[in-house]
């Protein structure tokens, strides 16, 4: 067998673990347990499909701070929800952000995140799917979620959460892989929480680069006052 036949062979296996994630069904346990088997790995799967999500988001968080917020860089609060092992976190540190907080549902990538050392704090054993109480709300200038919106893991209602953990006038950044945005509501729920008064939408990336055979939207909100309302659950 020679290197590239090889190679192919590594592309084709790193493709079917990243597939068979999105077969989870949001299922909390089955997703820990397909991480905690994924950790040590996914940096090499990921990065052998091209996956250039983590770039683009923090390139769009340093836009916003750049447009937006009057703080410098080392200044700006960022939580990175749903961190895994860290890629985001590295991208905004070489472009001079400081103050990032990590939160993941597998203990094991957030520890490889928690490794990397461009984090504050790291949580792990989070689940995006619920309230985010560890988290007290507007608690952040940048709100990022990185390769999270995607099939067999958290549901559009997740963004709400997001929202109230991010001040007022703060931003929420998410990517949408474009199978998911085509599954699910999740325009539809941007809609509600517009019409709602939690956020606006200020800029949206359509079918930018995101992995090797798929495509993804990245979105831009702005975070209002009434994003840090308490949500029902937590009535």
């Amino acid at each position: 067998m020679n290197t590239r036949e090889q190679q192919t062979i590594l592309e084709q296996a790193a493709r079917k673990r990243i597939k068979d994630s999105h077969a989870l069904d949001g299922d909390i346990g089955r997703l820990a347990h397909f991480y905690r088997g994924w950790a040590s790995s996914y940096e090499l799967d990921v990065g052998r499909d091209g996956y250039c999500g983590p770039m683009i988001v923090a390139e769009l968080a340093g836009a916003v701070q750049t447009a937006y917020l009057a703080s410098e860089r080392t200044a700006i609060a960022i939580l990175d929800a749903g961190c895994g092992t860290g890629l985001v976190g590295v991208e905004l540190k070489r472009l001079g952000f400081r103050l990032i907080d990590g939160i993941d549902l597998s203990q094991e990538m957030a520890e490889k995140a928690r490794q990397t050392r461009v984090y504050r704090h790291v949580q792990g054993d989070v689940d995006l799917n619920g309230p985010l109480s560890d988290h007290a709300s507007a608690s952040y200038d940048i709100t990022i979620c990185c390769g999270v919106f995607t099939l067999g893991h958290i549901r559009p209602d997740a963004l709400r959460e997001l929202a109230r953990v991010t001040r007022p006038n703060g931003f929420v950044i998410v990517s949408t892989r474009k199978s998911y945005a085509e599954a699910t509501s999740f325009e539809k729920e941007v809609r509600r929480l517009q019409d709602a008064g939690v956020l606006v939408t200020v800029q949206c990336l359509n079918d930018a680069k995101y992995i090797a055979e798929e495509g993804a939207h990245y979105w831009v909100f702005q975070a209002t006052p009434n994003a840090n309302a308490p949500t029902e659950e937590q009535l």
